[in-house]
């Protein structure tokens, strides 16, 4: 599927020079009374090596037709990760570098979407939201409030994260995996 330049968004996959590109960001730059251009960072999803490049507005780019399938997270081993298809329990592992971010928010036995290209894994998608519990943060303060300068917290999977002074050990927190930023507590 062929698209214009402009319609670049980051987290896209396109095909560029025979090669598969994640695109992780984009300024669309108009310099004075010169033609506009798009001005992205991509990162080569087979051999990993991010690289800038520059689209004229009018340019068109091929999107990779992906397919997706709901897994779950089983376990890792080292630095390799499982997933089990929901359907037909086939298992596929994928190395760190490939899932990203996403792992300090992953639990074991969440589901999330796999990204598969030519049934070759690429990526993952994640969820919108995960809930997680507090297991180390410091005690609230008399006087805080929620409008309060915000506190370290250290969730259940090991990443730590900015929580309001209410918020206490084990508490369950909803997360934005992709910003790594508090959502609200659980009830």
């Amino acid at each position: 599927m062929l698209i214009q330049a402009t319609q670049l968004r980051p987290g896209m996959i396109i095909l560029y020079e025979g090669d598969l590109y994640r695109v992780s960001t984009i300024h669309h730059l108009t310099p004075g009374n010169k033609r506009g251009f798009m001005q992205t960072k991509m990162k080569n999803l087979k051999t990993g090596v991010g690289t800038e490049k520059k689209f004229r507005s009018e340019d068109r780019l091929e999107r990779a037709s992906l397919e997706t399938r709901a897994m779950q997270y089983l376990y890792h081993e080292g630095d390799m990760y499982t997933f089990m298809d929901t359907k037909n329990y086939e298992q596929i592992s994928l190395p760190a570098e490939e899932i990203g971010e996403i792992l300090n928010y992953l639990l074991p036995d969440h589901v999330v979407e796999i990204e598969l290209f030519d049934g070759r894994p690429v990526g993952i998608s994640p969820p919108s939201t995960v809930d997680l519990e507090v297991v180390d943060t410091e005690p609230s303060r008399k006087g805080a409030t929620a409008s309060a300068s915000y506190k370290p917290a250290k969730l259940e999977t090991g990443a730590t994260i900015q929580v309001p002074p209410f918020v206490q050990i084990g508490d369950k927190v909803r997360v934005d995996p992709v910003e790594g930023a508090y959502l609200e507590r659980v009830k």
